[in-house]
């Protein structure tokens, strides 16, 4: 079985660089951590060093772009070859439904996770020119960006799957894709705004906001990566939720969104007749 999934990984991942999705994604990371990076480096009045105040601002960035990247890389992955008539002939091979949508998986994470560290590395060595050895007091924080970056990457790219199982064109995959990037990253927060402040500091802004911030993976990302962060005040309004829920929250959310995404991939992709 490993050896099926590692094979099936590496020709979607022979597919993405033959797409320019790698190059793409790796473009897409470096310009905006440079321009955050730049912005970031000007911020003063801050106890913390170069490099923790940049990530603090590429928080920002990723909560937006690293979910943007993964649904657009997975979101053709199933409708896309049933579409080209391809799905048929994967299915006819000694290679189970979850066989293949993990090799998919693993494929596309790689490449999320490639462009992830060309992005970081451009920032780390903006800031590293800035402050010099006062920036690697920030190389903790910057680690726990990354790997929390892969597992909000891997969750985003699960339900890309699960959009394109349930969609029968690669079309309608792109359009729920791009609608479920909408309500999860933008509305979600804006729906919360808006009851936080109808609401006035009653039993929605105490009980049920907190756990709403933490219930969705893009939320739990930015939480607890702001949380452990001694420049939270320079990239965030959520510093107050930051420092008031347990930090363990967040992280489990993080952890478990991908796994959770992925069983809903596989029962999505169980129901895809080819």
């Amino acid at each position: 079985m490993p050896g099926r999934v590692l094979s099936t990984a590496g020709i979607e991942f022979r597919i993405a660089l033959r797409n320019r999705w790698v190059a793409v994604g790796a473009a897409m990371m470096v310009l905006f951590s440079l321009v955050l990076s730049a912005a970031g480096a000007g911020a003063s009045g801050l106890a913390a060093d170069p490099l923790s105040v940049i990530v603090a601002s590429l928080v920002s960035l990723a909560v937006y772009l690293v979910p943007l990247i993964a649904l657009l890389i997975s979101f053709d992955a199933v409708a896309g070859e049933a579409e080209r008539g391809t799905l048929q002939l994967d299915l006819t091979y000694p290679l189970s439904r979850s066989e293949l949508l993990m090799g998919k998986l693993l494929a596309q994470l790689a490449v999320v996770i490639l462009a992830v560290l060309a992005g970081y590395a451009a920032a780390a060595a903006m800031a590293f020119g800035a402050g010099g050895a006062d920036a690697a007091a920030g190389l903790g924080a910057l680690w726990r960006l990354t790997w929390t970056s892969a597992l909000l990457g891997a969750a985003f790219l699960s339900l890309g799957h699960a959009m394109s199982c349930v969609a029968r064109r690669a079309s309608g995959a792109a359009a729920l894709v791009i609608g479920l990037w909408l309500v999860m990253i933008v509305l979600y927060d804006l729906g919360l705004l808006a009851a936080v402040m109808a609401d006035n500091g009653g039993a929605f802004t105490t009980r049920v906001f907190p756990w709403a911030l933490v219930l969705n993976p893009a939320d739990a990302f930015r939480l607890f990566n702001l949380a452990a962060s001694q420049a939270v005040d320079a990239a965030s309004g959520l510093a107050g939720a930051a420092n008031s829920i347990a930090i363990w929250k967040p992280l489990t959310s993080l952890l478990l969104w991908p796994v959770l995404a992925a069983a809903l991939a596989r029962l999505s992709f169980a129901r895809v007749q080819p």
